[in-house]
């Protein structure tokens, strides 16, 4: 064989084993998650050794890199402003976010970073926050196209609808992959934009009012949740660990918080975290108890006659958590999307959380429907289901751009349209 003949079969086999390693990149990120996987975990998927790995790419930072623009040249702008503009002027999001759908792997990889991402310091932050900056204009155009051919209502902001559409976009996909036999991303998108045909705001004028529904149980905590008992100091120290576990867990994410690094971060040895939580575990579950308790305490602050005027209220209690609580958004964008692969231990946690938000939400809209606040073309499932999803993904965008997008003046202006007054 000639030096340049096994230059070229070495040049060959390098490629074949840089290729395999990525697959099997693509395969654990989207399978486990980004955080789950290690470097060594790849390295056995592929059938290589860690430093054959590391001969090959830098880290996992640099195979996510690639994962991702692997996927994005099969979703480029291009691709994706032709795909919603096919119709002859129909709006075709429903058909964007199907056909995303049926590319193996997308939906997990990309839901999850959209939340788990949302920190700056992850590698992913950037990436993300382009496709935010990408899509958003795309969207904006194509919905301002459909006004002008009659397609969405005149009277619509293309601005705010844009923004409002690809916030709920981004974490229906989240809360599909908790719950996938009740929510459906193509299929709701598809509605919202039937939706979109109706003046802002509109109610059939034979829809009558004939009064306030009651307003319906909000509670996020589960109904078996404890309150922590014992003496002052022991509840003094639980609360500390929880705060500092708050941060951590949203910084760092749970796979790569160490229960060192929180005992470091409060002053206690690691005995005295399992004194009161008796596994890593434990202590995300009661980080996200504490969470919902936190918020249920801004809702239930709300004074309301009403489930409709309760509703329209929510985005006081949004306004107030984006003031004094960020910590807490941050916490929930990044586990709530680390969360999906089912052996997570937050995945059962926020499958009930869904739920039961789910149900809450839907038993007021069709309250409201009852007295006819909630005008006959609206149902109140799926009115459910995109507030849940809007309010989510509207503060994963926060998390990218502070300064652009109000959570909750965007929640207003949809209430406003579902709920008019």
């Amino acid at each position: 064989m000639t030096t340049t003949a096994a230059q070229k079969t070495r040049t060959e086999q390098t490629g074949l084993t840089r290729a395999r390693i990525v697959s099997a990149a693509r395969l654990l990120f989207t399978t486990r998650g980004y955080r789950a996987v290690s470097l060594r975990d790849i390295a056995a998927e592929a059938g290589v050794t860690h430093p054959g790995l590391l001969r090959h790419f830098s880290g996992k930072e640099e195979l996510l890199d690639l994962v991702l623009k692997e996927f994005d040249d099969r979703t480029d702008t291009e691709t994706w402003q032709a795909l919603v503009s096919e119709a002859d002027g129909a709006l075709a999001f429903s058909l964007a976010a199907d056909r995303n759908a049926r590319i193996p792997g997308y939906l997990p990889l990309f839901a999850g970073l959209v939340g788990e991402a949302s920190v700056a310091g992850h590698p992913a932050h950037a990436v993300m926050r382009g496709h935010a900056e990408r899509f958003g204009p795309a969207a904006r155009e194509v919905i301002d196209a459909a006004i002008i051919d009659g397609t969405v209502a005149a009277d619509r902001d293309p601005d705010g609808e844009a923004l409002r559409l690809m916030a709920a976009w981004d974490a229906l996909q989240v809360v599909e992959l908790y719950l996938p036999d009740r929510v459906d991303t193509a299929a709701m998108i598809a509605e919202h934009e039937r939706l979109l045909a109706y003046p802002f705001g509109w109610r059939d004028p034979s829809d009558a009012v004939t009064g306030r529904a009651p307003i319906a149980a909000t509670s996020q905590i589960a109904p078996d949740a404890e309150a922590a008992g014992g003496y002052r100091s022991g509840r003094e120290r639980r609360a500390r660990i929880l705060a500092a576990a708050m941060t951590l867990f949203a910084r760092e994410g749970y796979a790569d918080t160490s229960l060192r690094d929180l005992a470091a971060k409060v002053g206690v040895s690691k005995s005295a975290l399992y004194h009161h939580f008796p596994s890593k575990d434990a202590l995300l579950l009661a980080v996200l108890e504490e969470r919902d308790r936190l918020i249920d305490v801004a809702i239930g602050e709300l004074t309301m006659d009403g489930a409709a005027d309760f509703l329209r209220a929510l985005p006081d209690a949004a306004e107030e958590n984006d003031r004094t609580q960020p910590g807490l958004i941050e916490l929930y964008a990044v586990i709530s999307c680390e969360g999906i692969p089912t052996d997570h231990p937050a995945h059962d946690y926020f499958t009930a959380r869904f739920t039961h938000a789910l149900d809450s939400f839907e038993a007021m809209f069709r309250a409201a429907a009852s007295t006819g606040e909630l005008p006959s073309h609206r149902d109140p499932a799926h009115e459910a289901a995109w507030l849940l999803a809007l309010w989510d993904g509207l503060q994963y965008q926060w998390q990218y751009d502070r300064d652009g997008v109000d959570v909750a003046a965007q929640l207003r202006a949809h209430l406003d349209d579902v709920l008019p007054a």
